[in-house]
């Protein structure tokens, strides 16, 4: 058990040192990118230079930023994330618009912030191991008689010893300082957690106008149409039944296929709605159907835990539908794949291709739309699409299953 123990400290106390090594590391490109940062700042009178300079560098600052978030989670055993909705640079508008959009957003200024004071943090928290190190390498270093080389053993021990219990003490010191500069207060989550139910409420308001417009105008068009001419041909056979009875059977029959085609239009539109494979099979069956229509071979892996509730259900499986769709038309893929998971509460989505790639959400785009479905759920929509592909589109909405396990895997085409 002791040796257990020491040898669990030793990787922990390792693992520090390779912190401190990587927080110096960041802490000396944290310098460099304050002096590119300051450059932009110094040049923005000359627009055609001091733009450009300042937009690479902030974009340069949220990676090293991201990345030094995620190793301090990992030092202190905290879940990494950031709360606060980052303020998108709006589509088009010139490199201006992008960077005031930018500078506006919390976690920018929360990024300077950390910008200006890791660098010297960095290598502040770096320099008393080094120093002792050094220092214990310039003790054994100087030749002496066997009496002074065992004292000055014990000495470099010592300064060895100093140095590798301060490794994790000094390590989460600098991952505290990251977590406390670049994390947004309680005041600032709960602000921004009001913020993004305010902004899902208004685009479900939106959804479900849309939602009922798009109703109101099929019943209109469609059904509505077919039923008022079924209508018409009813009150003209009536009055042709005496004089004209073949002219009166033709009406019927007129009649009878605008009853047709009327029923077939209401179902269509409640198909619409909420599909009957969905109420019977639930999620994983909706897609194994919807995979079996797609032109594109899909190979798919569908395995829940229960179902989860029907709205939710719905979102996700129009959302794969519309994917699908795009896949078919846009991508030109070979074959296609759909994975449908359930971890740590959130429902995850995953549809891929082998296509040509360079998918993105652009405003407007179906993958917006998408975007906007899921996030009256609290859900995400995220793409992976390089140029050349592979495309992957990951939707995930936190939820809860009920009912047993279901899981489906077939391959279609």
């Amino acid at each position: 058990m002791f040796v257990q123990r020491l040898r669990a400290d030793a990787r922990r106390r390792t693992a520090s040192a390779g912190h401190l090594a990587l927080g110096l590391a960041a802490g000396v490109a944290a310098l460099s990118l304050t002096a590119l940062v300051l450059a932009g700042l110094v040049a923005l009178p000359v627009a055609g230079l001091g733009l450009p300079v300042l937009a690479e560098g902030l974009a340069l600052v949220r990676v090293l930023a991201g990345l030094q978030r995620e190793r301090a989670a990992r030092v202190l055993g905290a879940a990494h994330g950031d709360p606060l909705p980052t303020v998108r640079p709006p589509y088009g508008g010139g490199l201006v618009r992008r960077l005031g959009a930018r500078l506006r957003d919390p976690r920018t200024r929360r990024e300077l912030r950390w910008l200006l004071a890791f660098g010297p943090l960095a290598i502040a928290t770096a320099l008393p191991p080094a120093g002792l190190l050094l220092a214990a390498a310039a003790v054994i270093s100087k030749p002496k008689d066997l009496p002074g080389k065992v004292a000055e053993a014990f000495v470099a021990a010592l300064l060895l010893l100093t140095a590798w219990l301060l490794l994790p003490w000094l390590s989460r010191l600098q991952a505290k300082a990251t977590w406390h500069l670049l994390m947004p207060s309680d005041r600032a989550e709960l602000a921004a957690r009001v913020a993004q139910l305010t902004a899902s409420r208004t685009t479900a308001v939106d959804v479900q106008a849309a939602e009922l417009r798009r109703i109101e105008r099929d019943l209109h068009d469609g059904a509505q149409a077919r039923l008022v001419a079924l209508t018409m041909s009813l009150g003209l056979a009536e009055h042709s039944i005496a004089g004209d009875p073949e002219h009166a059977r033709r009406l019927v029959v007129e009649a009878r296929e605008s009853a047709t085609t009327a029923l077939a239009e209401l179902r269509d539109l409640v198909r619409g709605v909420h599909p009957p494979v969905l109420a019977d099979r639930g999620l994983p069956g909706a897609l194994e159907a919807a995979a079996m229509l797609c032109p594109v071979p899909v190979r798919t892996h569908l395995g829940v835990a229960g179902r989860p509730s029907p709205p939710v259900e719905s979102a996700m499986y129009f959302a794969a539908v519309e994917t699908l769709a795009n896949i078919a038309k846009h991508s030109c893929a070979g074959r296609a794949w759909m994975r449908l998971t359930y971890e740590e509460g959130v429902l995850r989505l995953v549809v891929g291709d082998d296509g040509a790639g360079g998918a993105r959400p652009r405003h407007g785009s179906g993958l917006a739309g998408i975007r906007e479905r899921l996030s009256v759920f609290d859900g995400a929509l995220a793409v992976r699409s390089p140029a050349g592909g592979p495309t992957e589109i990951i939707m995930e909405v936190p939820c809860a299953l009920s009912s047993p396990k279901t899981t489906l895997c077939s391959e279609t085409g």
